[in-house]
């Protein structure tokens, strides 16, 4: 599976309130969610993702508390994928848990710039930057981690193998 898509980059230890503000936890439509997706840190990230793009962070994204909709917002907001040096774990899980592709790769953040193209090879982990003409190879997602992103997420996967 190739994920394809321009760069919006952030820096370390991005948390889940910056991701999607507390107050905006009463919302239940994924869509409403997204449209306050990293209000926290860029008023103007809607924009840059509404085509579909691709985020790229330091270490630990998505520490701080455990909310499973900071995630939820990403996706419907149009992040194709999360790239990061290191991302706290349930926010990790909560990511693939919904279907969203996530991949750690030591040093991207110093590697590529802020509408960087990039191109992921999600089943070998290979990321290609068109931009700059390199490649970065990520930590490899199980193969029972991409069936579940390739199926929606863990819901989907789960009633996918009922049938």
């Amino acid at each position: 599976m190739i994920v394809s898509g321009k760069l919006v980059k952030f820096g370390d230890n991005v948390n889940t309130d910056v991701i999607l503000p507390g107050k905006y936890l009463v919302l239940i439509d994924p869509q409403e969610l997204a449209k306050h997706a990293m209000e926290g840190i860029d008023p103007k990230f809607g924009q840059k993702v509404k085509d579909g793009a691709i985020i790229v962070a330091g270490k630990n994204l998505g520490c701080g508390t455990s909310r499973e909709q900071a995630p939820v917002a990403l996706k419907y907001a149009g992040v194709k994928c999360v790239l990061a040096e290191s991302f706290a774990r349930i926010f990790y899980r909560n990511a693939i848990n919904i279907g969203l592709p996530i991949l750690e790769c030591p040093r991207i953040s110093h590697k590529v710039s802020e509408g960087n193209e990039l191109s992921i090879d999600l089943n070998r982990g290979l990321i290609k930057n068109e931009s700059k003409k390199v490649e970065l190879q990520a930590t490899p997602l199980p193969k029972f981690i991409l069936e579940l992103i390739n199926d929606g997420g863990l819901i989907e996967h789960l009633k996918k193998r009922r049938e």
